[in-house]
């Protein structure tokens, strides 16, 4: 049997929320056969968001970058499922200028920066990571999907 339960960590950012593809991105994730186990909007502090960064932090636009989360709402969002960490980096997409179409930055990003729409964990550590600077345990939900045997082998 597979492994089902890789969990990985993806955050709508302030223009996606604001261009309203919450659903469109949730959807993306549904049809793929994801379990959305956790999701939450929330303002995130400075601070949070240099913690959740801290690999960009010597990176100059790194200032901007920051401002730029803290300037609306986010959407932080924990999926469970199969191979869910590299398979939801390639729902994603790569730089927003040379996504493919189908992708999500592919269809609704205009630029790198402050039009990236998306973030998603690269590895089971940063997911591992990530997941516990959102979400405390209780805030993720253990349970069985429906359709499971349809999905998987």
């Amino acid at each position: 049997m597979p492994n089902t339960s890789e969990r990985t960590f993806i955050i709508i950012k302030p223009d996606g929320v604001q261009r309203n593809f919450i659903g469109k991105i949730v959807q993306r994730f549904e049809e793929r056969g994801y379990k959305l186990v956790g999701m939450k909007l929330v303002c995130a502090s400075k601070d949070h968001w240099e913690f959740h960064y801290q690999d960009l932090k010597e990176s100059p636009f790194f200032p901007d970058l920051i401002k730029y989360l803290q300037s609306g709402p986010v959407v932080a969002m924990v999926w469970e499922g199969l191979d869910a960490i590299r398979q939801g980096r390639a729902m994603l997409g790569s730089n927003p200028l040379y996504s493919n179409p189908g992708t999500i930055r592919g269809d609704y990003c205009t630029q790198t920066g402050h039009g990236s729409v998306i973030h998603g964990s690269d590895s089971v550590d940063a997911s591992n990571r990530e997941i516990s600077h959102w979400f405390k345990q209780d805030e993720l939900v253990d349970y069985e999907l429906a359709n499971k045997c349809w999905l998987y082998e």
